[in-house]
């Protein structure tokens, strides 16, 4: 945020409403990352602020404008994808790093993008899904099945799949006894439990479609 503010500086307050701390906190981090080395600047008195040194650099991202513009495009196009809202704080913080002229590019190139995104499922549930998925907890979910009847069921999360722009939450029905696929858009609340789960395994899903692929290939 300092980088993006440039010359211009930054007060503390605003720091403090933008990540949601107290002023206090933001100047002690600010007097850390002094500390630690970074090129700040401060000026005091009305109009006054913080920012960082003309010239002064950080960790290098090196991406192209388009390079930018499809993180953000992939992340708009699946706005209700698991864990789609840390991505787009990612890619945020990705931006905020970029050379002012690529910034300023990617800027102009991502408004001839546009998005036409489906409905997603309400925060609170996606929330309770993917915190489950990575700390591996039984969740306890109101289902209803595609013939309408309603259930409330344990389930232990094995795996997030999407096919046909259709997302599905995997796992194993305690209810049932079985690996289920569960319409995440039908799920009506979902709630995390502190069991933890007993460790199915992907394996247990079954051999995946010929298409189908990790969205991160190990090695």
């Amino acid at each position: 945020m300092l980088r993006r503010n440039g010359s211009r500086g930054c007060s503390a307050e605003r720091l403090a409403r933008e990540f949601e701390v107290s002023v206090r906190t933001v100047k002690r981090d600010l007097a850390a990352l002094e500390n630690s080395g970074a090129p700040l600047w401060s000026r005091p008195g009305p109009g006054g602020g913080y920012g960082l040194a003309i010239g002064a650099s950080l960790p290098p991202v090196s991406l192209s404008p388009a390079q930018a513009v499809a993180l953000m495009a992939a992340v708009s196009a699946a706005s209700d994808a698991p864990y789609a809202d840390l991505a787009a704080a990612g890619i945020k913080k990705i931006l905020d790093v970029l050379d002012p002229r690529t910034r300023a590019r990617a800027d102009e190139l991502a408004g001839r993008v546009w998005v036409n995104a489906p409905p997603s499922a309400s925060r609170a549930i996606r929330s309770a899904l993917e915190e489950a998925m990575a700390e591996q907890r039984v969740l306890r979910l109101r289902y209803t099945s595609g013939d309408g009847t309603s259930t409330t069921r344990d389930v232990e999360p094995v795996l997030f799949a999407c096919t046909n722009g259709q997302w599905y939450l995997v796992g194993w029905c305690r209810l049932r006894d079985a690996m289920r696929w569960f319409t995440v858009s039908r799920i009506e609340r979902a709630s995390v439990t502190k069991t933890a789960c007993g460790g199915h395994s992907i394996q247990e899903v079954g051999e995946p479609p010929a298409s189908a692929r990790p969205v991160h290939e190990r090695g």
